[in-house]
């Protein structure tokens, strides 16, 4: 949610600006603006409602010189999606600048408070209050402008990603983080600031990830100084981005989401890589091998997962289960910390995150934290929020995932707790060994599997075209397949906004199946497995009802295609295995019907790809 640049160096700030800009276009957001200061002490905010390119256009006669500058793209939270609301926003005597990420909880008492003290707001965001307030500060206690936003961040409570300008100081941008991702570059006598490393890596490789609570001064012809809120100076570690600039671009594919789906076999193999002994066939994790008699003895097991993730951690509830006999509950880490849950010291919590900045997964791992259990994190952005708050954990190692709706990491979460699963019940001998290395044997299988699955594009692209005007869907699976009749229906809510539900197949005469008709088609999915028998009745009971069921089976099946209206055949595979051949068509099906539709296939309506606000 919301995006973040910075620059301040030598080049022209404003192509850098918007140029980083659009490469966060996939954290989604309704206005964009700029920020420019000039060594005359010119201090210019252009913004504008929409997308970048609007900006761009508002832009086009505007005084954009200048070698220092901030800007952001917005997805509303406080006040509506417009260009007043949008930021950057000015401080009341228009002397400071300030872009946001984040929300100030208590922002209406202080905004009360300042409005008492004279202070005048143009807008309803949070985000002005912040800034009124550390000019305020700054003026009342005749202090600079570090000291002031260190006290004004100790009364504001909340999460926050701020870059701040003073056109007094334009030499200078402060930055500062809690609970929001924020990147600080550094090139050769410049600074780059960014909510995550792809506005930075066509410039320099080296990067500083700002710790919560911490505050970094970016001055030219200085080194990066970075202090605690308590003024106590840090010494941040310097990392060098593994990011090739050809995995943010399209590579010639006319959506991020069309070539992501694409490029999941070669995700699979890197997931694999290093971890997956082909000779032996074994799985080795280092945080299971480092941490084994602590994964070995949990009494409990709880996933925490939002979204897309949340699907993924149903299936390793699943694989867990069944092969490392270890209890596992799934929690929608948006609700887990409300409820009160029972935590105890030797329970393992895996927080399964795509960015590593989901603020509602992070605050279930400080709940859980504080409870004593042992965190595992699984996520895809190295150095992030959760990666650093986790006791152990694995990477998934997809590479960026651009468009907001959710595909190659989703088979990556997937892929990784299928090796954690096998690891640990290799490790706790729960597993016999021939059935652990044909898993293992299997496993290996899968990328060229999904490149078979990847060569119905063009029938699903055929296919699709008979739902675009179709008002609702329905989903059904049973088993290893429940969540991926889930993730399937939310892949086609999320890109094509029809009205979707994921149902266990069992279930359905419990209510559902009284939607089932002719305008309505229901997706099956019916691979040859141990369910196959009891799906293909409830297959028969939609059929009974007049329902048009596309199915989803294993290549020859000739029974279900024979009572259903369309038929997609993937490969078989075990039957714990299938949910990374099941998604792939699901996947396609949805952007191509949201292509048909006319809809934005990467930045859908109303969503963010990384949701850093609860």
């Amino acid at each position: 949610m919301c995006g973040i640049v910075g620059y301040i160096g030598k080049r022209d700030a404003y192509p850098i600006l918007i140029k980083g800009l659009k490469r966060l276009e996939y954290r989604g957001y309704d206005s964009a603006g700029v920020a420019m200061a000039k060594p005359d002490g010119t201090l210019n905010i252009y913004k504008a409602k929409g997308k970048v390119s609007d900006l761009e256009a508002y832009c086009a006669d505007k005084d954009l010189t200048g070698s220092v500058g901030i800007a952001h793209t917005r997805w509303a939270t406080h006040g509506e999606p417009s260009t007043v609301n949008a930021h950057p926003h000015y401080s009341e005597s228009k002397s400071l600048a300030i872009i946001h990420n984040g929300i100030i909880e208590n922002y209406a008492e202080l905004k009360r408070d300042l409005k008492a003290k004279g202070v005048e707001f143009r807008s309803d965001t949070d985000t002005e209050v912040l800034v009124q307030l550390i000019e305020y500060i700054k003026n009342n206690r005749q202090c600079d402008l570090l000291t002031a936003v260190r006290m004004a961040l100790h009364v504001a409570i909340g999460a926050y990603a701020i870059g701040l300008l003073d056109k007094n100081d334009p030499n200078q941008i402060i930055a500062a983080r809690k609970q929001s991702p924020l990147v600080v570059g550094i090139g050769e006598g410049e600074f780059f600031i960014a909510s995550d490393a792809s506005p930075i890596v066509e410039y320099t490789d080296q990067v500083v990830y700002l710790e919560d609570g911490s505050i970094a001064v970016l001055r030219l012809d200085q080194d990066l100084k970075v202090v605690a809120i308590d003024n106590t100076e840090l010494n941040p570690e310097v990392h060098t981005v593994d990011l090739d600039l050809g995995q943010i671009e399209k590579g010639g594919f006319d959506h991020f989401m069309l070539k992501e789906i694409f490029e999941q076999p070669e995700c699979m193999e890197n997931a694999f890589r290093g971890r997956i002994n082909r000779e032996q066939l074994e799985v080795k994790l280092a945080a299971i091998v480092d941490n084994k008699e602590r994964l070995m003895n949990a009494r409990r097991i709880i996933i925490v997962a939002c979204g897309t993730s949340w699907h993924a951690a149903l299936i390793g509830q699943q694989l867990i289960e069944r092969y490392c006999q270890i209890p596992v509950s799934v929690d929608y880490a948006s609700e887990f910390r409300y409820r009160q849950p029972v935590i105890n010291p030797d329970d393992v919590l895996i927080a399964i995150s795509q960015s590593g900045e989901t603020a509602d997964t992070l605050a279930a791992i400080q709940l859980a934290k504080e409870k004593g259990a042992f965190i595992y994190g699984i996520t895809n952005t190295i150095a992030s929020s959760i990666a650093r708050e986790s006791d152990a954990g694995s990477y998934i190692h997809v590479g960026p995932e651009i468009s907001v709706a959710s595909t190659k990491a989703f088979t990556g979460q997937v892929a990784v707790l299928t090796m954690f699963a096998m690891a640990l019940a290799h490790e706790k001998g729960s597993i016999s060994a021939d059935e652990y290395h044909d898993v293992v044997r299997e496993l290996l299988n899968i990328p060229e599997k999904i490149r078979e699955v990847l060569k119905l594009n063009d029938s699903i692209k055929l296919l699709s075209r008979k739902f675009t005007y179709v008002r609702n869907f329905l989903y059904l699976g049973r088993n290893f397949s429940f969540p991926v009749a889930l993730e399937g229906a939310l892949k086609i809510k999320e890109i094509s906004y029809i009205q979707a539900e994921g149902y266990p197949m069992a279930e359905m005469k419990h209510g559902p199946i009284s939607l089932v008709d002719f305008e309505m088609p229901t997706v099956a999915l019916a691979m040859k497995n141990s369910m196959y028998e009891k799906v293909r009745s409830n297959i028969q009971e939609v059929k009974a009802r007049n329902g048009y069921v596309i199915a989803l089976v294993t290549i020859g099946d000739k029974a279900i295609r024979e009572i259903a209206d369309d038929v997609i055949e993937i490969p078989s595979t075990l039957e714990c295995l299938e949910p990374l051949l099941e998604i792939i068509p699901l996947q396609l099906f949805a952007y191509h019907v949201a292509v048909c539709k006319g809809n934005n296939v990467d930045q859908p309506r109303n969503l963010a790809k990384s949701v850093t606000v609860e």
